[in-house]
């Protein structure tokens, strides 16, 4: 239609000039995202993508979680479009472009025939040059057309017709030429308007991320550094492009994840400039391991499960501000109770076992003071465990303490010593949690 004809009937139409490189980068997009759900994916007619998902449906959960996992990636990709799912690609590809249909997923070959033959039979592109002569002699429908006479209709139209309706209705196979990976992936959007706030950036970002996670799905890896570059300004008034580094702590390919920790450093981050292009570079990737399938799952999470959260806290936080554990293989607590930053490799020291440790130690042990005969501390503290003799430290001044486990009324437990040059004196050393 003409624009004028387009404003007359719906005077709040947005129009747009169609771009053929934007359309088929669109596409180039959404087959690479959608290649971490399967690797048998392929082009059909009108720019349609076809999935067999045959062999993805038990790691995704059934194929109700798959349909939505992937109409939440083509969501963030910024993309709408028709899905229909069926037991043949030829009948799903029918079902998807025909918008009049309100069922779209047929998961039973009785439903899906009857679903097909009501539909017209312009809906197969190969039938279209013949349509007016089916339709003089009243064949309106898929199902009227099965019914002809197989010679005749191959005869009077061509041999295309029969082929392509009998791949639709499952009864000859169907080849196809699969989607494959490129070898290097290279990720970049050249954004129409100038973006000021990160909101925005994690947006475009995220479409970056789900193609980067179908590429590394095709090529059993995962990624374990990433560096998203923002491009300002060119020209007299050129900036430096902004850098953010993600990097994690084990390899991974959820997209979840990636974007999750992506939104905690955006979060941080202050542009300098307006963003006018959004890149981004893989910079370690390597073999991702198998998934684990345990028939008893640890509880509390994988150590997977953790180190995603020790990102994510350390991303929000900063890692001047997260400390783990880093012991020391000493015998004497206050050496021993050595703390480092959280994202610093360490050689774990032996653990002592047989012994009681707290998980609180105070940074100067505190003298408590002695009444009836037992140490004080808020209210008198009952031993229950003890002593442990440590002697060490001979070299730098010796640590010669009886250690012991006290209790007070309230049930708190306290880790107590003496001095053996001073088996009088009390000191609170360690509280338990």
């Amino acid at each position: 239609m003409r624009i004028s004809g387009v404003n007359t009937l719906c005077p709040q139409a947005v129009l747009t000039e169609y771009d053929e490189h934007l359309h088929q980068s669109a596409i180039q997009a959404a087959s690479l995202a959608l290649l971490q759900y399967t690797p048998e994916l392929a082009l059909g007619e009108r720019d349609t993508l076809l999935l067999d998902v045959t062999a993805s449906l038990r790691l995704f959960g059934g194929i109700r979680r798959l349909y939505r996992r992937i109409q939440g990636t083509l969501h963030g990709l910024c993309l709408s479009a028709g899905y229909a799912i069926a037991a043949t690609a030829g009948g799903a590809w029918l079902l998807a472009t025909a918008a009049y249909i309100r069922l779209r997923r047929c998961l039973k070959p009785h439903t899906q025939v009857r679903r097909l033959d009501v539909l017209p039979v312009g809906s197969l592109p190969a039938v279209l040059p013949y349509e007016t002569w089916l339709s003089s002699i009243g064949c309106a429908t898929l199902g009227a057309l099965r019914q002809l006479p197989r010679a005749g209709l191959q005869r009077r139209t061509s041999r295309q017709v029969l082929q392509v309706l009998d791949a639709a209705y499952g009864n000859t196979p169907e080849i196809f030429k699969w989607i494959v990976a490129p070898l290097q992936f290279q990720g970049r959007i050249e954004l129409v308007e100038r973006i000021e706030y990160t909101e925005a950036v994690a947006r475009v970002a995220g479409r970056l991320i789900q193609q980067l996670c179908g590429w590394l799905t095709a090529h059993q890896r995962a990624v374990t550094q990433l560096v998203l570059l923002l491009e300002h300004e060119r020209g007299r008034h050129a900036r430096e492009p902004s850098q953010v580094e993600l990097a994690t702590a084990i390899p991974t390919r959820d997209p979840a994840h990636l974007m999750r920790l992506l939104q905690e450093h955006l979060h941080h981050l202050k542009l300098v400039a307006p963003v006018i292009a959004v890149t981004l570079d893989v910079a370690r990737v390597q073999e991702a391991a198998p998934v684990a399938d345990d028939l008893f799952p640890e509880p509390g999470g994988t150590p997977q499960d953790r180190e995603r959260v020790l990102e994510i806290i350390l991303a929000r936080l900063g890692h001047d501000r997260v400390w783990a554990p880093q012991p020391v293989a000493d015998h004497r607590p206050e050496v021993a109770n050595r703390w480092g930053p959280a994202n610093t490799a360490f050689v774990a020291a032996p653990v002592v076992e047989g012994v009681t440790r707290p998980c609180w130690l105070l940074e100067k042990p505190l003298l408590l003071s002695v009444r009836k005969h037992r140490p004080w501390y808020g209210s008198p503290l009952h031993i229950v465990q003890g002593p442990e003799r440590i002697e060490d430290g001979w070299w730098e001044g010796a640590a010669l303490r009886d250690y012991f486990v006290a209790e007070d009324t309230s049930g708190v437990r306290y880790w107590l010593f003496r001095e053996r040059y001073t088996q009088w004196r009390w000191f609170l050393h360690g509280i338990f949690g």
